[in-house]
């Protein structure tokens, strides 16, 4: 509606606020778009891309299949979830790889700064990996800060492969295969939001709000460590200035900053998903199947 002061056919302050909002996400997000695909074009680049993501994913496969395999008796019925988890991880490390393969690439050793899931171990965030190498069962507050570990890294990971599916959903190479993880992204932060409020109604809510806000206050810090490291790695393969380099940096900090004023609230609340039982069936996979370069 129309406020009484406005000129007619004139725009008001804040529609023109909103425009401008909306031009400056634009510009933003075809900039991220422009670095995407400058990443994706340039084999080294698009090396090291794949090679962390399928790093963090095998590493994420191994430890939900470790956990699953830990699951105290009181909580059995989480293990086939917790498996499928690692599987779907899995998949998706294959996948990574499987893009390399095709473009006649090799896997490259991770830079220890870039390999965000050992970060977060080293932190304390989430199960140690100590822990899960002993064939001793699991309690119920392990299985507590596992999920609530899950909820903030899904959150991230969720984010980023919506992101890419806006960038490069309908590409001719990628976009099968980003299609096919933002789902099960989206799946996996469905189930963490369920099991987790199971949880709570179980008696964990204070565990469960006090980890969850830990463990997101760590994963911010790493998250952007680690992006700035990948940019700097990036930066030297593909040769970018200065000049293109310091406002990449300057916005990774600044979303820091954003999520350490608030933004942090969005990976530590809870609600009933509207994805029930999300991981309650087997993995998907794509049409018959079996290795990860049909899938792509």
């Amino acid at each position: 509606m129309r406020g009484p002061c406005a000129a007619p056919g004139r725009m008001s302050a804040r529609k023109r606020t909103a425009a401008l909002d909306k031009r400056t996400e634009v510009a933003a997000m075809l900039s991220a778009k422009s670095v995407f695909q400058e990443i994706l074009d340039n084999d080294e680049s698009f090396r090291l891309f794949c090679s962390v993501a399928a790093s963090g994913e095998a590493q994420g496969g191994w430890e939900n299949g470790r956990i699953a395999a830990l699951v105290p008796e009181s909580r059995r019925d989480l293990a086939p979830k917790i498996a499928r988890h690692g599987t779907d991880e899995d998949k998706h490390g294959r996948i990574f790889n499987a893009l390399l393969r095709k473009r006649g690439l090799e896997p490259m050793e991770v830079p220890r700064e870039t390999d965000y899931t050992m970060l977060l171990e080293a932190r304390g965030i989430g199960l140690a990996h100590d822990k899960l190498r002993r064939d001793e069962p699991l309690t119920d507050h392990d299985i507590v800060i596992y999920l609530a570990h899950s909820r903030v890294t899904e959150q991230r990971a969720a984010a980023q492969m919506t992101m890419l599916c806006r960038y490069f959903g309908d590409h001719p190479d990628l976009g099968r295969a980003v299609r096919m993880i933002a789902d099960d992204e989206d799946n996996h932060l469905a189930y963490c939001h369920e099991e987790l409020l199971r949880m709570a109604a179980a008696g964990y809510g204070r565990t469960i709000q006090r980890t969850l806000r830990e463990s997101a206050l760590v994963e911010m810090g790493v998250y952007r460590d680690v992006s700035l490291a990948v940019m700097a790695q990036m930066g030297r393969v593909l040769g970018w200035s200065r000049a293109k380099s310091a406002p990449l940096a300057a916005g990774i900090r600044a979303l820091y900053a954003y999520e350490r004023l608030g933004g942090w609230r969005r990976m530590v609340s809870l609600r009933m998903p509207e994805r029930r039982n999300a991981l309650g069936g087997p993995a998907q996979r794509a049409s018959g199947a079996s290795e990860a370069p049909e899938l792509v």
